[in-house]
């Protein structure tokens, strides 16, 4: 990397108030100092929970996808399977597991996290933790909330890179996560 001689600073939040706060949604407004002396008393950040998401890959090397509808969206996609680190839960790793189980009904004893990332950091407060799940099974049917509705899938893990490559998986963690594994797994 470059060294450059301008020195990165970061903004000096003044206020911060939530203005609307809802189950599913949190919105904040900052007052904030920028490094060159203005001032910004609308920047509006999206409070959100900090989100898992598991390759979940069986001992014959078969990678277990979701298929669901995302209404911001509008579309239904392909994509592992993942979700919000509920209030209360304080092991990323748990809770990579608890949504793996809830969404497709399988489970592993032998999970890794492979890197904590930012997931918007402009507009949005979370991380997302992304897992590799090894030698995944079966062990129960989904437990799906209400609003769900969650097709699960068996993909080769020699097709991923092509689905990813295609665009059929085109949601940006998927994306990531799958490309990740893949560099990982030497493929």
């Amino acid at each position: 990397m470059e060294d450059k001689k301008h020195t990165l600073q970061p903004w000096k939040t003044l206020k911060s108030e939530l203005v609307f706060e809802h189950k599913w949604y949190k919105l904040r407004r900052d007052h904030v100092a920028l490094p060159n002396g203005r001032e910004m008393d609308d920047y509006f950040v999206s409070v959100r929970p900090d989100v898992v998401l598991t390759f979940p890959l069986t001992g014959d090397n078969q990678v277990i996808f979701v298929r669901q509808y995302k209404h911001a969206a509008g579309r239904i996609f392909l994509e592992l399977p993942g979700g919000v680190i509920n209030e209360g839960e304080t092991d990323p790793k748990a809770a990579a597991m608890r949504e793996v189980l809830e969404e497709t009904g399988y489970t592993s004893d032998n999970v890794e996290q492979l890197l904590e990332a930012i997931d918007n950091p402009t507009k949005d407060t979370n991380k997302i933790y992304f897992f590799l799940a090894r030698n995944v099974r079966k062990v129960a049917e989904q437990n799906l909330d209400e609003s769900e509705d969650i097709e699960v899938l068996k993909v080769p893990l020699q097709e991923v890179e092509q689905l990813v490559l295609k665009g059929e998986v085109n949601v940006s963690g998927s994306v990531a996560l799958c490309l990740l594994v893949l560099r990982k797994l030497g493929l």
